[in-house]
C-alpha cells in the first residue's frame, strides 16, 4: 500500500486470552500499511497462549512492540492506558483484539485529521454479528460525513457515540488533558474516557469511510464484557459509568450533561429493559437500582426525552417494584416498540398505562403515525397464509385511516429485503382495529435468499407496514400467536422439500428461519445444535 503520508499512527490492541482471535486483530492494524508507524500489543496477563502468538507475530514484523502485564487488571482501561504511555507517534488508534480495522481506516482517518488539523477524527463503524456476518451501522446519521465540529457543546447528541475505536486522537492532545480510562475493573471505560474528551472541546473531523468492524460473538465460550449480563452487576456497572460520565460532562457543559441524562433515558433504559428476563429476583434488583439512579435526573432531562422514555421513567417512579404486567413493558422497550392491549384511560379519559397503574401517555396525540407504538398481531390462516389484526391506539390510527398492510421479510444476516403486495385491511367486528389475510409466500422468500448467496438455512425477520389514507404509515414486527409457531415442511418442485420454522425472538417479534433443499435442512439442524450448546454454555 502506497501512501504520501508519513508513519504517523500508533496503534493500540488490547489483549486477555484471545489466542485465537488476536492475530487477526494485529494483523489486520499491520495492514493499514506505512501511516501506521507501530502496533503496540498490550497483553493483559493472559494464561491461554495470547502471549505467544503476540512474540510470534513480533518476531516477524517489526512494527508490532508487544507489552506483556504480569497481573491481569480486570478490565480494559488500564492496558490501553500502557498503550498510551508506550506510543510515541503523533496519532493513536485503538483496536480490541476480537475486532478489525478495515483496509484503509487508518490513512483516511490521519489524512483528514491533518486537513483540518483536528485532534480527533470520527469514522464509521459498523457492528458485526457472528457467525451470520449482519452489521449493524453504529449510531447512524450522527454525523454527517465531510463535517468539521468546531464546538462539541453546539452539538450535544454527540455523546450518543461513546465508543472509543472509531475514532483517531492526536496524542498531544490526551497529554495537554491528562486524558486517560479508569482503571482497574472498570467496565464501560469508554463511557469516561470520551466524555473526557468531549470535555476538552477538540475540533473533530468526520469522515463517512468505514473505519472499524466491531465483532458481536453472543454465543462464544466467553462473552465480552459488556455482553455479560448474567446477574445485575452488569447494570450497576453501566450505571456507574454513566453516572461518572454525566458528571464531566455536566462540568463541562450544561448542554452536554443534559444531553447525556436523555441518552440514558432513550437508549441505555430501554436497552436493559428490554432485556429484562423473567428471573423475579433480577427484576427487583434492576428496578430498585434503576429507580434510585433515575431520581438524580434533572426534571428537563426528562421532559427532553422522547415520549416513549418519559413513559417508562414515569412507570418505574411511580411503583417500587416491578408491575404484574412488567412483561407489557418490555415488549414496550423493544425495538420498534408495541404497546399491547388493553389500552385503559384515566379520569378525564385521557390514555393512561393500566388501570392498576394509571400513569399518563402524555404527548401521545402528537406522537407522528410512523411513532405510533402499534400492536400487529399474526397469528395462522385458512389458507397456509397470515391472519393479521392491527390494533387501534386510543384512536389515534384510525384518525389516519388504515387502508392497506404489507409484509415484508428482511435477511437478518444483512441483505435486501423481500416485500410482499399490499392487501385491504378491513375493520374488525369489535371495532378495535383492522384485519386481513395475507399470504406467505415462503417458497419465494428462500428462492430471494438463494439469490443473495445463502445456500444453506436462512434467517428471516418478519415486518408489516401499514398504509394510512392521509399518506401516513408506519412499520412494525408484529407478534406471533402460539398457534403460528409450529413448523412446516412444504413440498417444492425447486428445492423438492422446504422447510419453515416461524419463531418468536427475544424481543417478541416475528421471524422465520428457512431451511431449502437437503443441504438447508442440514444447515438448520447445525443451527438448532449450535443455539443448544451456547444456551447449556450461558446456563
Amino acid at each position: 500500500m502506497s501512501s504520501t503520508l508519513p508513519p504517523s499512527v500508533s496503534v493500540v490492541v488490547i489483549a486477555y486470552n484471545d489466542a485465537e482471535l488476536v492475530g487477526e486483530a494485529v494483523t489486520s492494524a499491520l495492514a493499514q500499511g506505512p501511516v501506521v508507524a507501530e502496533v503496540i500489543a498490550v497483553n493483559d496477563a493472559s494464561s491461554d497462549g495470547t502471549d505467544r502468538v503476540l512474540d510470534e507475530l513480533a518476531a516477524v514484523h517489526p512494527r508490532l512492540k508487544v507489552v506483556h502485564r504480569t497481573e491481569n487488571s480486570g478490565g480494559c482501561g488500564t492496558p490501553r492506558n500502557d498503550g498510551i504511555a508506550v506510543a510515541s507517534s503523533p496519532y493513536v488508534l485503538f483496536l480490541d483484539s476480537d475486532d478489525v480495522l478495515p483496509a484503509g481506516a487508518a490513512e483516511a482517518l490521519l489524512r483528514a485529521a491533518e486537513e483540518h488539523r483536528a485532534p480527533v477524527t470520527v469514522g464509521a463503524c459498523v457492528r458485526r454479528e457472528l457467525p451470520q456476518h449482519q452489521d449493524t451501522p453504529w449510531v447512524p446519521g450522527l454525523y454527517t460525513p465531510g463535517d468539521v465540529i468546531d464546538r462539541p457543546a453546539g452539538r450535544p447528541e454527540l455523546v450518543r457515540d461513546t465508543l472509543c475505536v472509531n475514532k483517531l486522537y492526536e496524542r498531544s492532545f490526551l497529554e495537554k488533558h491528562a486524558i486517560r480510562f479508569p482503571d482497574g475493573r472498570f467496565i464501560y471505560e469508554d463511557f469516561v474516557f470520551t466524555a473526557r474528551v468531549l470535555a476538552a472541546a477538540p475540533r473533530i473531523a468526520v469522515i463517512g469511510d468505514l473505519v472499524y468492524v466491531w465483532h458481536v460473538r453472543r454465543s462464544a465460550a466467553q462473552v465480552s464484557i459488556s455482553l455479560d449480563r448474567k446477574d445485575v452487576s452488569n447494570w450497576r456497572s453501566r450505571v456507574e459509568a454513566h453516572r461518572t460520565a454525566h458528571r464531566i460532562l455536566a462540568d463541562s457543559s450544561p448542554e452536554l450533561g443534559r444531553a447525556c441524562q436523555v441518552k440514558f433515558l432513550e437508549y441505555d433504559l430501554r436497552m436493559y429493559l428490554r432485556e429484562l428476563g423473567t428471573d423475579p429476583e433480577y427484576q427487583a434488583a434492576w428496578w430498585t437500582l434503576t429507580r434510585d439512579y433515575l431520581e438524580t435526573f434533572e426534571d428537563a432531562a426528562v421532559e427532553a426525552a422522547g415520549a416513549h422514555a418519559r413513559w417508562i421513567v414515569r412507570l418505574l417512579r411511580a411503583t417500587p417494584a416491578p408491575p404484574a404486567d412488567v412483561d407489557r413493558l418490555t415488549r414496550f422497550a423493544a425495538e420498534p416498540p408495541r404497546l399491547l392491549p388493553p389500552y385503559a384511560t384515566g379520569p378525564d379519559g385521557g390514555p393512561v398505562w393500566s388501570e392498576e397503574l394509571p400513569v399518563p401517555l402524555d404527548g401521545l396525540d402528537a406522537l407522528p403515525v410512523a411513532d405510533l407504538p402499534v400492536t400487529v398481531d399474526a397469528g395462522p390462516a385458512g389458507s397456509g397464509g397470515l391472519r393479521l389484526r392491527v390494533h387501534d391506539l386510543y384512536g389515534r390510527l384510525a384518525q389516519a385511516g388504515p387502508r392497506t398492510a404489507r409484509l415484508s421479510f428482511l435477511p437478518r444476516a444483512g441483505g435486501e429485503p423481500v416485500l410482499d403486495r399490499p392487501v385491504e385491511l378491513r375493520p374488525t367486528a369489535d371495532g378495535d382495529g383492522w384485519t386481513c389475510e395475507v399470504p406467505f409466500h415462503l417458497t419465494a422468500v428462500a428462492a430471494a435468499g438463494r439469490r443473495q448467496g445463502r445456500r444453506g438455512m436462512q434467517a428471516w425477520s418478519v415486518q408489516v407496514g401499514v398504509d394510512c389514507a392521509d399518506g401516513s404509515s408506519l412499520l412494525t414486527s408484529p407478534r406471533p400467536l402460539d398457534g403460528l409457531l409450529r413448523r412446516r415442511a412444504l413440498l417444492s418442485s425447486r428445492y423438492g422439500v422446504l422447510l419453515a420454522q416461524p419463531f418468536r425472538t427475544a424481543g417478541g417479534s416475528l421471524a422465520l428461519r428457512l431451511a431449502p433443499g437437503a443441504a438447508g435442512a442440514m444447515s438448520l439442524v447445525r443451527s438448532r445444535l449450535h443455539r443448544a450448546r451456547a444456551g447449556r454454555a450461558a446456563g
